[in-house]
């Protein structure tokens, strides 16, 4: 399962989420694989996505950070998935009809 977390550092926390981040790394738990974080540059805004199978895994992560940035965590598929779920219910639509 991949998840794509947008998160948010409020700007009173921005000083203190900098530092514990140039500090740590912002490690991640081992079973949580990071496909990529990327920045908004200028802003406080940033994705991470991730994948794993148990997501208990990315809430630990985010638990660790929830007094400093705000999230939106989001499952998300890629292209080929979301064909093939619109084509099974276009197809089962058509079914529905006959």
């Amino acid at each position: 399962m991949k998840i794509m977390t947008i998160w948010r550092i409020p700007p009173e926390n921005y000083k203190e989420a900098v530092d514990r981040f140039l500090e740590t790394g912002a490690p991640y738990p081992d079973g949580l694989a990071v496909i990529g974080r990327w920045h908004v540059p200028g802003s406080t805004k940033g994705f991470l996505l991730v994948e794993g199978d148990d997501p208990t895994l990315l809430a630990q992560h985010l638990s660790e950070w929830a007094g400093l940035l705000e999230f939106e965590v989001v499952p998300v598929i890629e292209d080929a998935d979301a064909g093939a779920a619109a084509q099974k219910a276009r197809d089962d639509r058509s079914e529905a009809k006959s």
